[in-house]
């Protein structure tokens, strides 16, 4: 079976057996061109595991149509037309050449992938019927189309919403209660005053319409600081209708990589946090795509009671474990001017704070303080 004249229909098998070799090369240098981006790109486990299973699934599924290496006894690169090597296909291919040798970014040669994949897919699907005992291998090629098209729609609408990578330095959560010296517009604008580059707007008691309202709120109060990101506690929704930069979520909340979905399906770019309180955690929020953990809880504190803190070490441990050393990062609990400098020491790069800040009559001069220590 597989052979070169094991052709259903009579013709030149060998110019068949090219095609499907061809194109199984096609597709599978596109799955993995993919699964790259998926891994390194958009750091996702769950889409470069399945490009990664797509191209296993595609060598098993011709298996049965490459006996004796049928395949490779039937390659010719160099009586490949499409290869520009016979004359009359040079200026086509040249011209074919000028329109690959740039990719404006990502997405870009994602979608280029995807469609090469599909086609690839396709044109097995339709060969493989010519080869006897390939009824198989052509079904099994159109159930891979169909999921490499899934594989291909997400990766793009992935990378579409994944914004450039960031590491804030300080984030402050603000919540009205607690701020007991000054509306809590005031303790944003003092805080950006003292260097802080990230405002969560975090208010668990508001209704829908009000935590809309005041997370469009904040947007515009930071709006005339470009440096300065506006992110939501735990609603993707109000985030995306509010237009702002991010959203943090907790463990019991939507996926990371569901909200990216939703972000992207709203045509918006959406930075994705993850609150984490152990390695397993930080692996699952970095395997699903998140561009930002929360690490801690670090000291104790009246804001949020923890029964277990993690403390500086548990910092320490992130930064050092090569699956989330370059995930950016905000090491967050109990964290003040008295005892930053432990996270500066294990090399923390970004922190957040609550209660510090809005508690107190002076929160650009906390802010300061914390930023410099």
């Amino acid at each position: 079976m597989g052979t070169e004249g094991s052709l259903v229909q009579s013709g030149d098998g060998r110019a068949v057996l090219r095609l499907i070799d061809a194109n199984a090369n096609r597709a599978s240098e596109g799955l993995r061109v993919l699964e790259d981006f998926a891994r390194f790109v958009l750091c996702s486990a769950r889409l470069s595991q399945e490009c990664k299973q797509l191209r296993h699934a595609l060598r098993a599924a011709l298996t049965p149509v490459d006996g004796a290496a049928a395949l490779l006894r039937a390659r010719d690169t160099e009586s490949d037309v499409g290869t520009g090597s016979v004359r009359g296909a040079q200026r086509v291919a040249s011209e074919v050449a000028a329109s690959e040798r740039r990719r404006e970014g990502p997405v870009d040669v994602a979608r280029a992938e995807a469609a090469r994949v599909g086609e690839a897919l396709r044109a097995l699907e339709e060969a493989c019927k010519l080869v006897d005992g390939g009824a198989g291998a052509s079904e099994a090629c159109k159930g891979l189309r169909y999921r490499a098209y899934d594989a291909g729609r997400d990766i793009v609408l992935a990378l579409l919403s994944k914004p450039p990578r960031w590491q804030p330095a300080l984030c402050v959560l603000l919540t009205e209660r607690l701020c007991t010296h000054m509306p809590w517009q005031r303790v944003a604008q003092q805080a950006i005053a003292g260097g802080a580059d990230c405002l969560q707007l975090r208010e668990k008691d508001l209704s829908t319409r009000e935590l809309l309202a005041r997370a469009r709120e904040l947007v515009e109060l930071a709006r005339p600081h470009p440096q300065v990101r506006v992110v939501v506690n735990d609603r993707v929704d109000v985030a995306l209708a509010a237009q702002a930069h991010g959203v943090h979520l907790g463990q019991s909340d939507m996926p990371a990589h569901e909200a990216r979905m939703l972000a992207a399906r709203c045509g918006q770019q959406l930075l994705v946090g993850v609150s984490t309180f152990s390695a397993e955690e930080a692996h699952e929020a970095a395997e699903a795509g998140a561009d930002m953990c929360g690490v801690g809880p670090m000291f104790a504190t009246a804001t949020k009671h923890k029964p277990v803190l993690a403390g500086p070490a548990a910092l320490k441990r992130y930064l050092a474990d090569p699956v989330t050393a370059l995930l950016p990062h905000l090491a967050i609990g109990g964290i003040e001017p008295g005892n930053v400098g432990q996270l500066r020491a294990v090399g923390c790069r970004g922190i957040a704070v609550s209660g510090a800040v809005c508690g107190s009559s002076d929160p650009a001069g906390v802010c300061r303080a914390l930023v410099v220590g």
